[in-house]
């Protein structure tokens, strides 16, 4: 915490020599925390305008159900934007429970010597609003503006700021199919299990970002998550300034695309506000998100990233 003096010059000319002296100099270097934490400076800026603009996006193409056109639609425009800013793209198309799933996975050029990090988000929306206040509109599917939208959005601003010199390997992987559980025909958190059977080697950690747009933003540590893993990124969100945001203790045991990873031994937490009143209604739409949460959200990723893993010199 900085702490700012002012004193008017007529006050401080009343005072002894010495503390005049304290006093300026205290002025002149500033205050020092009362933690010795160091800060991270960040060698890139969150742009969460650009952000919220790909969020906006995304809801307007129209609910991302799968099989649909937007789903489609989606699936190009992810692919042509992180391919125009130099990774490596592929489609990955599985099967599985009977459904086929499509997840985008984009890399860079590996180096054998660093871990292996996988930053995920899902990006299909619910088929159904069912917990929509309003019973007309429950066959009506969820915009998914946070449920979906705000996690890809956060990553594809990732995917544009992130050090090319980051002494890790990055997986940005966006899964098909997560959100479409305890209806019939389908189940919870498909492309993740796809994924995750198809890996023949594993990551070294997994953070997945899911409905972090929330205008009143309230990221508890999710039970199903690492808590070692959760621990490094609660507390460097603490030094960043965004404790309240960030909340250090554990809340809500869920199903999210986190869980397969964990279920096979791999180090992976769920960065999830699951507080948002609008979870699976038609409500879920642009103007109860927030790029601020956003930023947020990318910001403390990056610099968990940078001072874990370091650049290379």
């Amino acid at each position: 915490m900085r702490i700012a003096i002012i004193f008017e010059m007529q006050y401080l000319k009343k005072l002894p020599t010495i503390l005049q002296f304290i006093l300026i100099t205290a002025l002149m270097f500033g205050t020092t925390s009362c933690t010795d934490q160091t800060p991270t400076v960040l060698t890139s800026s969150f742009d969460q305008e650009r952000a919220f603009d790909d969020l906006v996006y995304q809801v307007n193409l129209g609910p991302r159900v799968v099989g649909s056109e937007a789903h489609q639609q989606f699936r190009h425009w992810i692919i042509k934007s992180l391919t125009d800013i130099g990774w490596d793209v592929q489609e990955q198309a599985l099967d599985y429970a009977g459904q086929e799933v499509f997840n985008i996975i984009a890399k860079r050029e590996p180096n054998n010597e660093f871990p292996w990090i996988i930053l995920g988000a899902h990006y299909d929306s619910r088929v159904v609003s069912d917990h929509d206040p309003n019973f007309d509109f429950r066959a009506t599917p969820v915009p998914g503006a946070n449920d979906g939208a705000s996690g890809v959005a956060v990553l594809l601003e990732l995917a544009r700021i992130l050090p090319e010199d980051l002494n890790a390997n990055i997986w940005f992987v966006l899964f098909d199919a997560e959100d479409n559980g305890s209806l019939p025909g389908s189940d919870w958190i498909l492309g993740s299990r796809a994924f995750v059977d198809s890996l023949e080697e594993y990551p070294d950690a997994v953070v997945i970002v899911d409905m972090v747009g929330d205008k009143d933003l309230n990221v508890y540590i999710e039970k199903n998550s690492d808590i070692e893993l959760a621990k490094e990124i609660w507390e460097k969100a603490e030094s960043l300034g965004y404790a309240e945001e960030f909340i250090n203790l554990p809340n809500h045991r869920l199903i999210d695309d986190h869980l397969p990873f964990m279920q096979a031994g791999i180090p992976a937490v769920d960065i999830i506000d699951f507080d948002y009143p609008y979870w699976h209604t038609t409500a879920d739409t642009t103007d109860n998100v927030s790029p601020q949460s956003l930023k947020v959200v990318g910001e403390i990723i990056l610099a968990w990233l940078l001072d874990k893993y370091g650049l290379n010199q």
